[in-house]
């Protein structure tokens, strides 16, 4: 192992980059509350101009782990026409397949090289706008946290789409219809819970919840003017899997990102025929997925058209951005943290070591909140609905 692969793979190394991230996610998060306060109230367009770097300069540094540090590959299948005329220029909405531990970073990936990974939106949990660095970016940039409860959570997703479709610059909002990590137990559960209800049973996703969907498009007419319907997949047959901690030991992996744009008046204005619609889209995602697990190629056995593809180079400005903030807050931290280990003083050493036992922390408590094993059981547990 050379002296480069030692020191990506090195513990130290990966504690250096948790101290710079979760710091620096700090220091955005007090000037997304100085802007809150003193610029959003006065002008909207301005601090979510201003705000779109904010979080850009804190996701850049994720996508950082894909494009530089590991090296991994991005590829996309896109009709030509839509790439070249709209993909990154317009509002979006995009449903998602959620099958792997990063497929939402290699979406993050995906936004940076077309310059909308500042404006990237979700549904989330309004638990997760508590959680510091993260949640409060989240927060201050607007997402949508919904509460579980369907009366206030239809109240707050017009509210909020209403919001981010007034935004200045694009945005992609991203919907996980199927509300929760796919594993093998989970299915069994969807497909028993669809088999009761008389929906499309799938193999390769959980059957999507609708409601959220519904509730969402009227308020999108005539502001979002498109649909993406992304499937993301990662050949079994590579020898490193798709997750944060290979990314940080360096080891690429290579998402396949398949995007089909869909005019949103393609969607039925009625809220039943909307839900059937969902339904379906799922049985052709459905069909891409089984294609490529069989084949790891997307159009081999779906019957879907194939699509052109695209291998997007990756921005400089995600490296940039994570070597100023690197050097910005490792020299000054290491310096001091160095001064408190050789202080002589029992009370600073010990200062100095739960500084790096902190940061450790932070760092496992991450890496482990995205694990499959840790995901929500949400849809195991008797409590599915449609």
């Amino acid at each position: 192992m050379g002296l480069l692969a030692m020191f990506i793979s090195s513990n130290m190394t990966h504690l250096m980059f948790a101290i710079t991230f979760f710091t620096s996610g700090l220091i955005i998060n007090f000037f997304q509350l100085c802007l809150y306060v003193s610029l959003r109230p006065f002008s909207r367009y301005f601090y979510r101009k201003i705000n779109y770097y904010l979080c850009y300069s804190f996701y850049a540094q994720l996508v950082f782990l894909v494009d530089w540090w590991s090296h991994s590959k991005t590829i996309t299948y896109m009709e030509q026409k839509d790439y070249e005329e709209h993909f990154g220029k317009e509002h979006a909405y995009l449903i998602m397949n959620h099958r792997y531990e990063i497929d939402w970073l290699s979406g993050w990936a995906m936004a940076e090289r077309v310059g909308v990974l500042g404006n990237c939106k979700a549904y989330a949990k309004k638990s997760l706008q508590y959680i510091p660095t993260v949640g409060w970016a989240w927060k201050f940039a607007e997402l949508i946290f919904l509460e579980r409860d369907w009366k206030k959570d239809q109240e707050i997703i017009r509210t909020q789409i209403t919001e981010l479709a007034n935004y200045p610059t694009s945005i992609w909002l991203l919907l996980y219809p199927e509300g929760t990590r796919f594993t093998e137990q989970k299915l069994e559960a969807s497909q028993k819970f669809a088999q009761e209800k008389g929906l499309p049973v799938l193999k390769h996703h959980l059957t999507p919840r609708t409601k959220g969907f519904v509730s969402s498009i009227p308020h999108m007419r005539g502001k979002i003017p498109a649909i993406y319907d992304v499937q993301v997949h990662f050949k079994s047959n590579e020898p490193n899997k798709p997750s944060i901690t290979n990314l940080l030991l360096g080891k690429p992996v290579n998402a396949h990102l398949y995007m089909r744009r869909i005019p949103l008046e393609e969607v039925p204005r009625e809220e039943e025929a909307a839900a059937k619609w969902l339904h379906e889209l799922f049985q052709r995602k459905d069909r891409l997925a089984e294609s490529f697990e069989k084949t790891g190629d997307f159009f081999a056995t779906s019957g879907v058209p194939r699509m052109q593809e695209y291998e997007l180079k990756p921005r400089l400005r995600s490296c940039l951005n994570t070597v100023v903030w690197s050097t910005v807050i490792l020299l000054p931290i290491l310096h001091h943290l160095i001064s408190l280990l050789l202080s002589g003083s029992i009370f600073y050493f010990s200062i100095g070591v739960a500084i790096i036992v902190l940061f450790h922390m932070l760092m496992q408590k991450a890496i482990s909140a995205s694990e499959i094993s840790k995901s929500s059981s949400y849809g195991t547990d008797g409590k599915k609905s449609n």
